[in-house]
Order: structure tokens, then sequence, then C-alpha cells
């Protein structure tokens, strides 16, 4: 029986992320974490002949969030507009897993229609050393663009 080898787990630093609003492409340098999650929703559905209660899958949605370092006005900005003028914006943000030291090679994701929830509009913390965030979204789609190789065993 093979193992992974510890080379091809990815390290967590190794990535990039971009954003793409109003057609303007943005470095995501400051992302600390990010994580979204697709989820099924699905029905609950009893038949005639079984006691126990299936279960039927009726679509899906995104969720997300991110942490980042307090950086940048970017999301402030897009809340400020939407709280202002009532004009929301659904942006495209890609992920890239890049390990230089994996044999797996690279995978890249892409969420469309990402549209935040909430937004840190003015912090101060005289404890933290540095200044983070959370920032949680939706998402209406997801395209794989590239896909990890599977891993050489040891």
């Amino acid at each position: 029986m093979g193992f992974l080898n510890s080379n091809d787990a990815i390290s967590g630093q190794e990535g990039r992320a971009y954003a793409t609003i109003n057609g303007q492409n943005e470095e995501m340098f400051y992302v600390k974490s990010l994580e979204a999650t697709a989820e099924k929703n699905k029905a609950e559905i009893k038949t005639l002949g079984r006691r126990g209660t299936q279960h039927k899958a009726t679509g899906w949605s995104g969720a997300g969030s991110m942490t980042i370092f307090y950086v940048t006005t970017l999301f402030r900005q897009l809340m400020y507009k939407y709280i202002k003028e009532g004009k929301d914006t659904y942006f495209d943000i890609v992920v890239i897993n890049q390990d230089p030291s994996s044999s797996i090679g690279k995978q890249t994701v892409t969420l469309k229609g990402v549209n935040l929830d909430s937004v840190v509009m003015a912090s101060l913390d005289t404890d933290s050393e540095f200044l983070e965030e959370e920032v949680s979204f939706t998402f209406e789609d997801v395209e794989i663009d590239d896909s990890f190789i599977k891993p050489t065993l040891g």
C-alpha cells in the first residue's frame, strides 16, 4: 500500500487569489485565508414501505469567507456604494493553489458572481499586533479551470 509523500501536501502559503471587479483585476495579496463551500439543498422524502427518510438533492448554494489583513479599502468601497446608492456589485474571484515542491501541479478555481454579505467598515484594536477583518460572501457559480493530478505514492 502506498502513502502520500510529504512534499505533495500543499502549503497554504503557496497560492494566489485575484478578483475581477467591474472589469478590473485586483491581486488579493492581502488574503490571510479564504474558504468557499458549495452546499447541496436537499428535500426529505418519505415513501411507503420504508421507515427511514430519504433525501433528494434539489439544488445548491455557495458561500464563503475570507480573513484579510486590514490594508485595503476596496470591499468597504463596494459596501459603501450599496449603502449610499443601492448599487450592488457582483464579481469573480480566482483562487490558485500551486506549491512548487509538490508533484501534483496546480488547481485553479473561479468563484463566479461573488457578492459580499458583510464588511468591517472601521476597525481599531489596541491589543492587536496587526489588524485583520473577516469578509463573508456568497457566490452563484464555480469553474474548475485546472485540476491537481494524482500524487506519486511513496
